[in-house]
């Protein structure tokens, strides 16, 4: 196995018109398709764009949930079936029905066109508008079937890279290159946070948002090697976006990343867990106190 090839879907959506959105998405794919990808990753939140009501509306907030769509809706079966058409896979992001309230989620679809993995988001923005959402329970990691071989997959969505625990449960559950649909506004802080994620835990990363004035594109790749044989730092960056639309592509060299996994010390190579109890508290003190922070059940 050498390269995998993930395409950077970096785009505008066409408002909430879920048609229109489907339309520009399967011509980037195609494009993508075009370029060699092995997998297309859309922004977050893709058929009816990352737009989304305001808490204090009632109405409004049930208008948007009423947008949600199940697994097996047209729109997702019509991206299924072109992943088929295609042979590649195609990480569709889309707002989820589900009980109570609607999910932000992205799932998996195999270049046989099988849904292999739904993430929800874990780290909805409760904080925000996103309290509209119910949060995913867990992280989870799958095995996508490329035309190179196998590789481990883990999905995060946006503010979820913002917590260290969640690339770095992706690690130990065998993650190799993690996907982060995005749709928020990408300056340094924020891309050198997803860079550290690469690090601490030697996986690939890859991250599409929505280009400007939606958002600010800087849709963003970076390997999991920092290190060469002989320990001289490399560059990590894959590619960054300009704020533009496009197709911006990540190629991970697989052979590459799991020698380095192999011989270097970061990921789970020297970590002593016994040590650290505390992360799974549900305890909050002061200053972190907030009134309208869900905390999953155990």
């Amino acid at each position: 196995m050498n390269t995998v090839r993930v395409a950077l879907l970096q785009m505008t959506a066409c408002a909430d018109d879920q048609n229109a959105n489907q339309s520009r998405g399967e011509l980037f794919c195609r494009q993508a398709h075009e370029m060699n990808a092995d997998i297309a990753l859309f922004p977050e939140m893709w058929n009816i764009g990352y737009k989304l009501p305001d808490p204090n509306r009632e109405e409004e907030r049930l208008r948007w949930q009423a947008k949600a769509i199940s697994r097996d809706h047209p729109f997702v079966l019509h991206f299924r079936e072109l992943a088929r058409e295609l042979k590649m896979s195609i990480a569709l992001t889309y707002l989820e029905q589900w009980p109570g309230a609607p999910r932000n989620s992205v799932s998996i679809i195999d270049r046989h066109g099988d849904i292999i993995m739904t993430y929800a988001k874990v780290h909805t923005c409760d904080f925000d508008k996103e309290a509209a959402c119910t949060p995913g329970k867990g992280f989870y990691v799958c095995t996508l079937d490329t035309k190179n071989g196998l590789v481990q997959v883990g999905l995060m969505i946006c503010y979820d890279r913002e917590f260290p625990e969640s690339a770095r449960i992706l690690m130990l559950k065998g993650a190799e290159i993690i996907l982060t649909p995005n749709a928020c506004s990408l300056g340094k802080t924020r891309i050198d946070q997803f860079k550290t994620r690469a690090f601490e835990n030697m996986v690939g990363v890859a991250m599409t948002n929505y280009a400007a004035p939606q958002e600010n594109g800087h849709s963003v790749a970076f390997n999991a090697v920092f290190y060469d044989n002989n320990g001289d730092p490399v560059n990590p960056l894959l590619v960054e976006a300009s704020e533009e639309e496009g197709i911006y592509l990540a190629d991970f060299n697989m052979e590459e990343m799991r020698a380095y996994r192999e011989r270097e010390t970061w990921g789970n190579a020297f970590r002593k867990p016994r040590s650290y109890n505390l992360l799974t508290s549900t305890d909050v003190n002061p200053p972190f106190i907030r009134r309208n922070a869900r905390r999953m059940p155990r």
